[in-house]
């Protein structure tokens, strides 16, 4: 067994439960409420933005030129990502420049982003590495799964397309088999810092996802529910 499918076997009930979830199960059927989609993306691209960043942060202590080039590479490639996709869906949806740039990542993003920075910037390269690593493997396999079940008119078809899609799946592979190594070398306590951010990464996938469907924001005590509050909701649709 790899170390990367020990990985897979400690979570295994834990991807069961995102490829179950509402969210993905809707999306696969093309029946996933618009508004939710909407308040999603737009939190994706606010996600995927810190990812890049998390990723310049592990290349840059990168321990060859090779690997520091595959880390640049998949941070170039998060923010094309995040370009192309949602460009796409924010014309579809009518969210332009300024209403995105007026809302704030939601709890889980900021929650989520908080962990991958932290863990690139303090944490060793194995660490960060194993930290980042859920973010290509799990869209990847949900891509897969999703995929599966889609119809050719599913109003998601460019999302799905995109995550199930040979160019992602090579960047997933290269991740893969990056985190192999690593694990293969590391020591014991490395190896158990490895597997913490795995699983704690692996949680706030699933935690993004449900916020989404349940468009949650930021929560307020109860003596300050009158205050003004984060906004990380959807802007209002296009007529």
């Amino acid at each position: 067994m790899t170390f990367t499918q020990d990985l897979a076997k400690q979570t295994a009930d834990l991807w069961q439960q995102i490829y179950d979830m509402p969210f993905n199960r809707d999306m696969a059927s093309g029946t996933l409420r618009r508004d939710v989609f909407q308040g999603y993306i737009v939190q994706d691209a606010h996600y995927l933005e810190g990812f890049a960043r998390a990723l310049s942060l592990a290349a840059a202590k990168a321990p060859s030129a090779e690997v520091l080039a595959q880390l640049a590479g998949s941070a170039t490639g998060a923010i094309h990502v995040e370009r192309e996709l949602h460009a796409h869906y924010m014309g579809l949806f009518g969210v332009s420049d300024s209403a995105f740039a007026a809302i704030q990542p939601s709890a889980a993003c900021d929650h989520y982003l908080s962990f991958l920075l932290r863990s690139a910037a303090l944490g060793d390269f194995q660490e960060a590495v194993a930290a980042l690593l859920p973010c290509f493997w799990i869209y990847r396999e949900v891509g897969r799964d999703i995929a599966k079940h889609s119809q050719p008119s599913n109003p998601y078809a460019a999302w799905i397309d995109t995550y199930s899609g040979e160019a992602f799946d090579e960047s997933v592979s290269r991740m893969l088999s990056l985190t192999d190594r690593l694990g293969a070398e590391a020591d014991g306590p490395t190896t158990t810092r490895m597997e913490r951010a795995f699983r704690r990464a692996c949680w706030h996938e699933w935690r993004f996802w449900d916020s989404a469907y349940h468009m949650e924001d930021w929560a307020q005590p109860p003596a300050a529910q009158g205050a003004p509050a984060y906004q990380s909701g959807p802007p209002v649709s296009a007529p």
